[in-house]
């Protein structure tokens, strides 16, 4: 509805009431206290913090990051400092923004995933948590969990026993058939999917003759991977009932726009963080706006309009 002749641009994820669709991508964002100086997370749907563990992780070595044309690789590999010390060094700092707080979980196993969410349960601040089952299934060789569906149907599942709340699957893009991977998440108890994560990429320094990345390979993110991902969120959001949360690439307000109407519910903003730290509240008030100009008085009339 129109408020003040401003349009409704709040939205439901699951159980997760939002004021608005845009969310921060996990990675991208650290734990949204470092963002403060330039915009507030007030304004924000919600923001999701790093990948968190059950156990510390060093990261890869460097370097892990390299720009490309209209993006950039990275091979972070996850570095945190643990499930316990979230919950007792960082928790209380962004515990009270008025936002949605969302946790992005990684593990190598259904049982450290699990673990991990049941750990986060305790903490009722944490609206919600995202899976990302882009990390390696170590029982099947260091295949991503998220490559199969009976991976993802895994995870999902000792997810959804040890967490009471709105779950949230990141799904890989490195799939033959995505659709096929979130239906197996919807079925395994899933309350949304977010999609998509970044695509597998490499970069060679050709002076040096020698990969840019010490993994060689690492995930491409950025306005290359935008098409890719638009064309993904419009197929799964007609493959499951569930909402479908679009990223990758969304530098402005059109780019959020364009996957909404391909059938997101909601959108994360992830690289365009590093190049403007504002960029979030900035698309905020430019989908209002759109909406002004083009008479939708509530956003939700557009989801799923392509």
């Amino acid at each position: 509805m129109l408020t003040n002749n401003k349009p409704s641009l709040a939205v439901q994820i699951g159980g997760l009431p939002l004021r608005n669709p845009v969310m921060t991508a996990s990675g991208t964002f650290g734990y949204g206290e470092e963002f403060t100086d330039f915009m507030s997370l007030d304004t924000l749907g919600a923001y999701i913090v790093k990948g968190t563990t059950l156990e510390p992780r060093e990261g890869n070595d460097y370097p892990r990051m390299a720009e490309t044309p209209s993006g950039m690789l990275n091979a972070v590999g996850l570095q945190n400092k643990g499930v316990e010390y979230f919950i007792s060094h960082i928790y209380d700092r962004i515990k009270d923004f008025d936002s949605n707080l969302i946790v992005n979980v990684s593990g190598s196993s259904p049982d450290d995933y699990g673990e991990v969410a049941g750990r986060l349960a305790r903490l009722s601040n944490v609206n919600a948590i995202e899976v990302n089952i882009s990390c390696p299934n170590v029982k099947q060789g260091g295949m991503a969990f998220g490559t199969t569906w009976r991976g993802a149907e895994s995870v999902t599942k000792a997810v959804r026993k040890a967490w009471p709340r709105t779950l949230i699957v990141k799904l890989s893009p490195n799939v033959t058939d995505i659709t096929e991977i979130a239906r197996a998440a919807e079925g395994a108890g899933a309350d949304a999917v977010s999609l998509i994560n970044t695509l597998m990429g490499m970069a060679v320094d050709v002076e040096r003759r020698r990969p840019c990345l010490s993994t060689v390979t690492g995930g491409l993110s950025g306005p290359a991977v935008r098409p890719v991902a638009v064309r993904m969120v419009w197929q799964t959001a007609k493959a499951v009932k569930i909402p479908v949360i679009g990223l990758g690439g969304i530098c402005n307000g059109a780019d959020a726009i364009e996957f909404m109407l391909a059938g997101a519910k909601a959108v994360e903003v992830g690289t365009a963080n590093f190049i403007n730290p504002a960029v979030c509240a900035e698309i905020v008030e430019w989908m209002s706006e759109w909406c002004v100009r083009h008479g939708v008085s509530d956003i939700n009339e557009i989801v799923g309009e392509i």
